[in-house]
């Protein structure tokens, strides 16, 4: 039986086309800037995180909760900076998906899980609305991956059929779940090895 053609991309965004926009790494290095008791900061952080990412926090109130639950001799617009500029592009990974998106004219769904505030920063920052035609981030859709209904609606909003759809993540669990709706995912690990996966598959960067 003939493979189906792919019509849709459907991508992560932190630890795809960009550093993870506010991961443990980062966490770490923030508690060493601003010399904060790190545990304190990750307890905090896993009790509320969940809620901010479903967009049902604000920056400044999960901020609030997790750092500024106390006196600190910086402010919340100096932490938001700090927090903000430790975010980078994959420029490889930016690039092919751009030469993918217009040798085959595919959709490109970003399916990721941001706080509002991040990612609208992240977007306009670098300028990932060039690449992506529709972000299915949690924090617009009140789903976080992995729960189904993420992926259901972002099939939805794109109106692809499964078959058609090559889902690029870096977590394991993400596109297995994905997989019992028939996406098929790709397990990003590097540039290289995703650029291979994808020509065969037929989606050849030029």
């Amino acid at each position: 039986m003939a493979q189906a053609v792919i019509t849709t991309l459907f991508l992560d965004i932190g630890g795809v086309l960009l550093t993870n926009g506010w991961d443990r790494a980062a966490r770490q290095r923030a508690a060493e800037q601003f010399r904060l008791e790190y545990a304190d900061v990750e307890e905090r952080h896993h009790l509320t995180y969940d809620t901010f990412e479903e967009g049902k926090l604000s920056l400044d109130e999960y901020l609030h909760r997790v750092i500024f639950c106390q006196p600190r001799p910086f402010s919340l617009e100096e932490f938001k900076s700090f927090m903000l500029s430790l975010s980078q592009p994959y420029a490889e990974m930016m690039s092919l998906v751009r030469a993918l998106k217009t040798s085959y004219r595919l959709r490109t769904i970003a399916v990721s899980n941001e706080g509002r505030e991040i990612n609208t920063y992240r977007i306009q920052k670098f300028s990932l609305g060039e690449v992506i035609d529709t972000f299915v981030s949690s924090c617009f859709v009140h789903f976080r991956k992995p729960d189904l209904d993420i992926y259901r609606i972002a099939l939805d909003i794109s109106q692809s059929p499964p078959e058609r759809v090559v889902y690029l993540d870096d977590r394991p669990l993400f596109i297995e779940v994905a997989s019992s709706l028939g996406i098929r995912g790709l397990l990003h690990e590097d540039y290289e090895s995703t650029r291979q996966k994808l020509a065969e598959l037929g989606l050849n960067a030029t």
